[in-house]
């Protein structure tokens, strides 16, 4: 295992998945994914709002990254390549200051 391949990381994640049966046992439902995702940036929120420790946030948003690219393989969708597409796409756009702060999106006026 290499453990700075993207592809090794999601056959873990894969691995996971397979120990404990999440596809038939409610674990890649859509809707369940996504509460625990918000779960999770709700600890990562704690975090920061709390003073917790950088290794502490760091373990948090590992937690939402391997949920993410759990929902991945449960959805069934290249996440590595939809990266690279939407990095292709948002490296194209302009930023704004709004209320003091860098943004950078699709703005509409």
């Amino acid at each position: 295992m290499n453990k700075d391949s993207y592809d090794d990381m999601l056959a873990q994640v894969q691995a996971f998945h397979d120990k404990h049966d999440f596809k038939n046992t409610g674990g890649e439902e859509l809707t369940y994914r996504v509460a625990l995702m918000a779960e999770e940036l709700g600890e990562i929120s704690s975090c920061v709002t709390k003073g917790k420790s950088v290794e502490k946030l760091a373990e948090e948003c590992a937690d939402l990254f391997i949920l993410v690219m759990g929902t991945a393989i449960a959805q069934d969708f290249d996440l590595k390549q939809a990266f690279w597409d939407k990095m292709d796409k948002i490296m194209q756009r302009e930023s704004k200051m709004v209320n003091g702060r860098i943004r950078v999106s699709e703005f509409r006026d």
